[in-house]
């Protein structure tokens, strides 16, 4: 069970963007794969548990932006990331999920493509009538740097490709990486192979890259003018008779019991490798099914990278810190006796929440086995009984919230029918001093009202010196005064001023975004300005019958609801809206919509389709243009019904004249029936 403050959160995407900054832009990765990518996944867990959001988060954004050094090109197709898992359960879970999104039998075997996920630079070659034109980097996953001349020096990359079978236009995907006995003659450059094979790629001179010796394996790729294969594994042996390196571990495999047991195997023997991997891929291998799977934000639903053992380490509990934040969540945060983990020094490890602190029996005092996830706050795996003091106590939840002495409570969830796993602070708003600071932060943070020269530190700066209380009184602020205190001077308060001034003007998904409401992220917050339409409309929902309209946006459910009510309820809350409605332009949002058959029209589902699931009957209407609501009005263009479909949704249906489709209607119209 996972979960987290606001701040921890912050703290997680901040350092991710810190990784993400010295490994494309700097060129000097300072952390490995591995622990690159288990920070990724603890922030998709506090999103997932905590309904956060941010477009730094790895759901969202790929990589750093494009250095400045090389001209920068957009990729045909973007390079997404891949999904994790680290054991048996994340692979059924992966399996199960793609099941029923293709509402396949639930005993249904994929066949599998396995491959080594290698510890290197990815690249994306552009190849026009056999002739290499243009090499990428990945870059942000959108565009990359043109680093074709450094690309040319590998010899596993071949400059021209003559055979009758390659296609008139594609690009080829692969890993550049250095083999472990060639990294050994130049280790004294190079932190590791990783870093070698970053920064060379990123020389200025290729004469300088030639000297290196790099490698290239290819495993994919992106944008192609035709595909014969039908398989993946086709196409790797199409790689092979287009003399292109591809790796000796790929294997076809069925079954998930049978790709942990490939993982295990592979594991055992991955330090006796040329080169160095951390993990196994796992794509399913047939093409038609990829393209109906298709992709999420950043990462394709057909594919999940397996890695392997993260680092562990023991340690004493000095101290249990509780730490609140913007959605008065309360996590326990263990202080721990400094321990190093996998060459970094650990001095904090997360705790989760009450119920894991109850379920594993924690205590001030205790021996504990931690893991780091590649992140500066580590979790504590479990606690080593047989070295507790024999005055050891067990460790009490506080009742009462330690920054502003509210009693702290569970909130029942209606929908799963449970007792929340986290204590939140019953003092809603900005009347708890740690939850308004957090809020503040959110406010002025980049994903919200982005004003640059005040982060987190200055905000907790100007809370101490009673600058600021409220979010209205950022735009009150005396710059005279500012200037005049240490580490500031005239320019730097007027920076911070014309960055004050130029946030003034956002669109209503960022205000909405902006305040911090809880179960509100960025997405939610897009859906609800699409709906509203302006401000005003907005302002309108604190008469709680115009929030009930809301629950007609597909993607907004009770728990939703619910959050704006009492957001909405608290008058302090409507204060903050009113007074900063008089100095900010809030403007709508214009929407870019997607051209298709279904384009502007608005459709619903009623009764289970057949062979196909409702995810992804609504990724094909989205795909298409069209938008899914969940009520039926004179506004639906479309009501599709399937088998059992509800009676009265489609007598109202009728009675407003809205036409019905059956399944072999929308599919012909959707052409998935020809």
């Amino acid at each position: 069970m996972s979960s987290s403050s606001l701040k921890g959160y912050k703290n997680k995407l901040k350092l991710l963007e810190k990784y993400n900054k010295f490994y494309y832009q700097n060129q000097k990765p300072i952390v490995s794969d591995k622990q690159f990518d288990k920070l990724k996944t603890e922030i998709l867990e506090l999103e997932k548990k905590h309904g956060f959001s941010d477009t730094k988060s790895p759901s969202v954004k790929i990589g750093y932006k494009p250095s400045k050094k090389f001209q920068k090109f957009k990729h045909k197709v973007k390079m997404l990331s891949l999904s994790n898992a680290f054991n048996q359960e994340d692979l059924i879970n992966f399996q199960k999920k793609n099941i029923n999104f293709l509402a396949l039998d639930k005993n249904y075997e994929f066949e599998y493509s396995a491959e080594p996920k290698i510890d290197g630079i990815s690249a994306s070659l552009n190849y026009k009538k056999g002739k290499l034109i243009r090499g990428l980097s990945r870059g942000d996953g959108e565009e990359g740097e043109d680093i074709t001349e450094n690309l040319k020096t590998i010899r596993d990359i071949p400059l021209n490709v003559s055979h009758p079978d390659f296609p008139e236009e594609i690009d080829i995907r692969g890993e550049v990486f250095i083999e472990t006995n060639d990294f050994k003659k130049i280790e004294k450059d190079f932190a590791n192979p990783r870093n070698a094979a970053s920064g060379s790629l990123r020389q200025k001179d290729p004469k300088k890259t030639k000297l290196i010796p790099l490698k290239f394996i290819a495993y994919t790729f992106g944008f192609t003018s035709e595909m014969k294969s039908k398989k993946q594994s086709d196409f790797i042996k199409d790689l092979d008779k287009w003399n292109f390196k591809t790796s000796e571990l790929n294997k076809t495999i069925k079954g998930v019991d049978n790709l942990v047991k490939y993982h295990f195997d592979i594991e055992k023997k991955r330090f006796n490798l040329k080169y160095d991997i951390d993990g196994i891929v796992y794509k399913v291998n047939d093409f038609n099914l990829q393209k109906r799977l298709g992709f999420m934000a950043t990462a394709p639903r057909w594919a999940v990278a397996h890695k392997f053992s993260a680092n562990y380490s023991v340690t004493k509990i000095i101290d249990i810190d509780i730490q609140v934040g913007r959605t008065g969540a309360l996590t326990p945060v263990a202080k721990v006796k400094p321990v190093n983990i996998g060459g970094v020094m650990v001095s904090n490890a997360t705790l989760h929440n009450e119920d894991e602190i109850i379920r594993k029996d924690i205590r001030i005092g205790d021996t504990v086995k931690i893991e780091r996830a590649g992140d500066v706050i580590p979790h504590v795996i479990s606690v080593d009984q047989k070295l507790r003091s024999p005055d050891s106590k067990k460790y009490i939840f506080p009742d009462k919230c330690p920054s502003c002495g509210s009693k702290t409570i569970k909130e029942y969830n209606s929908i799963t029918k449970k007792v929340d796993a986290v204590r939140r602070c019953s003092n809603d708003g900005f009347g708890c001093e740690k939850i308004s600071i957090e809020k503040l932060k959110h406010f002025v943070s980049k994903d919200a009202l982005n004003i640059e020269g005040l982060g987190k530190k200055v905000i907790e700066k100007f809370w101490d010196l009673k600058f600021i209380k409220l979010p209205n009184d950022i735009f009150n602020l005396n710059f005279e005064i500012i200037s005049k205190l240490e580490g500031w001077g005239y320019q730097s308060a007027q920076n911070l001023k014309n960055s004050i001034n130029k946030s003034k003007k956002l669109k209503l998904d960022k205000f909405i975004y902006s305040l911090g409401i809880r179960h509100i992220g960025q997405e939610n917050a897009k859906l609800i300005s699409e709906f509203l339409g302006n401000y005003s409309n907005f302002v309108k929902l604190k008469e709680q019958k115009n929030i009930e309209d809301l629950s007609n946006i597909d993607g907004i459910g009770e728990t939703q609801i619910t959050s704006l009510k009492n957001f909405f309820k608290n008058n302090l809350n409507l204060q903050v809206i009113s007074s900063l409605s008089k100095v900010l332009i809030i403007e709508k949002n214009n929407i870019k919509k997607k051209g298709g058959v279904f384009s502007n029209k608005t459709l619903m589902f009623t009764g289970k389709l057949d062979n196909i699931s409702r995810a992804e009957a609504k990724s094909i209407v989205e795909n298409n243009g069209g938008k899914i609501v969940s009520n039926v009005s004179k506004k639906l263009d479309y009501l599709i019904t399937g088998e059992k479909p509800t009676l009265r949704k489609v007598k109202m249906a009728n009675d407003l004249k809205v036409k019905i489709l059956n399944q072999i209607d929308f599919e012909k119209i959707s052409k998935l029936r020809q």
